[in-house]
Parts: structure tokens; C-alpha cells; sequence
């Protein structure tokens, strides 16, 4: 960015210049309540004042509420809570968990993931970032990401990802020393294109895991908590996870994690010592912003109103797809939606440089617009809006991404 962002309210940032943009990725793709909400500005004002931040074996009350609180909002059997500060933390502290608790070291995640910059999530990331750091941990796997707009299994002229499934998987146990611990995967991919799995993949996957003793861990870091118009991705399919990562959406654009799990593997990682300490583990003050995250998502029916204004959107980017060439592909789920650049639709052949420009005339126009380049993937924009956006809010920001394809081709 060229411009020092001064303040930020609602959907909106403004520069140090004076200019006001509308941002189409809640900061990080996190504040779901969009800028500085006044509920969270409140909780942060009388939290500082009380209770801020204690030794990381203390337990205060905000933590405890936040613990039951957000274990009240899944399924059973998950219900044991350790909160954190970042993703990657919290998927450290999984995959920690899951080769402690099964004795086992290795871990399988897409070629597209994305987890984390610290040792063992970097290690299970494989979008961007391996190169030129040496050797990642031993015993890490990738396998195909299922996408349905670039196949590479095909059947009927559609992806077939069950066959996909089995290759993968031959290719595990081919170079497996039968290990497994854990399988690490995001419902929607986000920094890999907005790739939604298939209906049905995520159980067939949970069932291979399974197969060969590991667990299934869900990084929700940007799913979770009523982006996709469900308070979990995961809920789509019926798939219970064995472990889930949060972050981001919990604290609303403030620093908080969280690792979800069993009572059984909760319990066995205690037997055996598991130790996950940190600096803010368990801090009060964004505990009780977590509080009252959950208190507003679920007072204003927030699910609901990202599954409305995730239609609401994606009928508007469908539109511009049939006024403008260059879209090859719109698909997501509520307010995680990915629109992808193409120099062809016949070839898909990838629209790199055209993604760069579209962005760049969109932050001239008043938007901001992330999009991700991947090799093989052409410019993927993900547009990801305030849960709290309104439906004028994304006709400004439609409008803006019209007129920035326009002028650039």
C-alpha cells in the first residue's frame, strides 16, 4: 500500500491523504464486524481498564465465558478451549497435539495450503514460501486440491475427485512409514484461490484419515464463525473434525486464537504432557472481545445475514462475468467469494499481470481488493466483505470493480 491508513470505521479505511476506501477483505479477513464496531470499541475500553493481560498460568473469568461460550456453539464432542494469539499458532499447537496424542509424526495437507509461517504450519503450507529455507520437518505430505474450475481428474467433463482421492492417497502410502498423526485442511481454501471442496470430500477424506490412524484438523482461520452463512464450514457436510483452528474471525480483526477438541484427545494430550505455553495464551483482554464477538454474531443473526449478502453478491459478480470476458470463474460460499481472471476462457490460460493492474485501478477508484497469484492460477480476487457490510456497500464495490476492468482491458 502507498498510503498510511490513518482510521478505519465500518467497511471503510481512510488515508492519511484523505481518501476513503471500501475494504472488500475486512482487514486480513478478519473483522467481520467490520471497523472499530462499537460493541468491541466499548468491550476494549472497560476490559483495559479492569483486567489486560496475566501470567499465562492464571485463569480469568473472560476466558473461562469464552471457553464455554464458544464450545456452546459446536457440535459435540468438541469442547475443550485453548486460546492463543494468531493462526499459525493455533495450528502449531494442533498438529503438536495430534502427534502427541497418536504417537506419530506425519502430517498430510493440499498443495495449495496455506497455515502459517511458524516451524510445523509452514512445514503443511504449500502455496507459497518453502523456497530457499531448507528442509521443512520430516514426514510432511501434499496432496491434489480438489478444483473444480482447473480439474485434473475429469469424468463427464467435471472434476472426479473421488478418483483424485484414491491417487492421493497411493501416492500417501507409497512414501508414508506408516505414521500418520494428523491431515490439516481448510474447508474454502483462501490464500489457494477460494477453492470450496467438493459436497461429500470433506467425509471421504475424514474417513482415509481415520483409516490410517490420524486425525482430521479444520483450519476455520478464515471459515468460521458465519462467514460462509454457517457458523462453521464444516457443517455443510456433517463433518465433525478431531481438532479445529480458529483465528481471525474470533477476535474480529484483534489477536485470538483458538484450539477445539475432544475430551478423549484433550485428555490423553494431558496424560502425556502436551505443553503449549505463550506469552498471550489466554489473555483477558481479547478474551473479552471474543465474548462479545460471539454476543453479536449470534444477537444480529450475522449467519443468516452472510448467507443473504453472499448471495446478494455473487448473483452481482455473476453479472459482471457476463459483461466481461476476462472473469472465468465466480465461486465461494456467503461472504468468501473468489472471482478469477482469465486472458481466455476456452484455455483458462491465467490473466497474472491483468489481476495486478485490476487491483491497482481499484485502489485508484476507492476499493481495496487482494487478489492472489499462484502459479497456474491466473489473478483470483478475494473478496471477502464485512459480515456487517449493506447491500449499498456492495453495489459501491461491484460498481468499482466494473469500471476497474473496464478501463484496464
Amino acid at each position: 500500500m502507498p498510503e498510511i491508513i490513518e482510521r478505519a470505521e465500518g467497511s471503510f479505511v481512510h488515508t492519511a491523504g484523505g481518501r476513503r476506501l471500501l475494504d472488500f477483505t475486512s482487514g486480513q479477513m478478519s473483522a467481520i464486524l467490520g471497523h472499530s464496531h462499537p460493541d468491541v470499541v466499548a468491550t476494549v475500553q472497560r476490559q483495559a481498564a479492569t483486567l489486560d493481560h496475566l501470567f499465562s498460568g492464571m485463569l480469568s473469568r473472560p476466558v473461562v465465558d469464552l471457553a464455554r461460550e464458544l464450545a456452546a456453539t459446536l457440535p459435540e464432542p468438541l469442547s475443550k478451549v485453548l486460546l492463543l494469539t494468531t493462526g499459525a499458532e493455533s495450528n502449531e499447537a494442533a498438529i503438536r497435539m495430534a502427534k502427541l496424542v497418536t504417537g506419530r509424526h506425519e502430517v498430510i495437507s493440499f498443495a495449495r495450503s496455506w497455515h502459517g509461517m511458524t516451524h510445523a504450519a509452514a512445514a503443511a503450507t504449500y502455496s507459497s514460501g518453502r523456497k530457499g529455507y531448507g528442509p521443512a520437518a520430516p514426514g510432511n505430505f501434499a496432496i491434489p486440491t480438489p478444483n473444480a474450475y482447473r480439474p485434473d481428474f475429469v469424468r463427464d467433463e467435471a472434476l472426479d475427485w473421488e478418483r483424485q482421492l484414491e491417487f492421493s492417497f497411493e501416492m500417501v502410502d507409497a512414501q508414508s512409514v506408516g505414521s500418520l498423526a494428523a491431515c490439516i485442511v481448510e474447508p474454502i481454501l483462501s490464500s489457494g484461490g477460494v477453492i470450496d471442496l467438493p459436497p461429500g470430500y470433506l467425509a471421504a477424506l475424514r474417513d482415509k484419515v481415520h483409516e490410517r490412524g490420524g486425525l482430521l484438523i479444520l483450519d476455520e482461520a478464515q471459515t468460521g464463525l458465519c462467514r460462509t452463512g454457517d457458523w462453521y464450514a464444516f457443517e455443510r457436510d456433517g463433518v465433525v473434525p478431531d481438532i479445529l483452528t480458529l483465528s481471525k474471525t474470533l477476535g474480529a480483526g484483534l489477536p485470538l486464537a483458538a484450539v477445539v477438541t475432544t475430551p478423549e484427545i484433550e485428555e490423553t494430550a494431558h496424560e502425556r504432557g502436551y505443553l503449549f505455553f505463550t506469552t498471550h495464551v489466554s489473555d483477558p483482554l481479547v478474551a473479552a472481545v471474543g465474548n462479545t464477538v460471539l454476543d453479536v454474531l449470534r444477537r444480529d443473526g450475522l449467519d443468516r445475514r452472510a448467507a443473504e449478502l453472499g448471495t446478494y453478491l455473487s448473483k452481482g459478480l455473476g453479472e459482471l462475468k457476463e459483461r466481461h470476458e476476462v472473469i472465468g470463474d465466480v465461486r465461494g460460499r456467503g461472504l468468501l467469494v473468489g472471482l478469477e481472471l482469465v486472458a481466455d476462457r476456452m484455455t483458462k490460460q491465467p490473466a497474472d499481470e491483468m489481476g495486478r493492474a485490476v487491483t491497482r485501478r481499484c485502489l485508484d477508484l476507492g476499493l481495496h481488493m487482494n487478489v492472489v497469484q499462484l502459479p497456474g492460477m491466473g489473478g483470483v480476487f478475494r473478496i471477502a466483505p464485512p459480515l456487517t457490510a449493506t447491500t449499498g456497500e456492495l453495489d459501491l464495490g461491484l460498481e468499482i470493480l466494473d469500471r476497474a476492468i473496464t478501463d484496464i482491458r
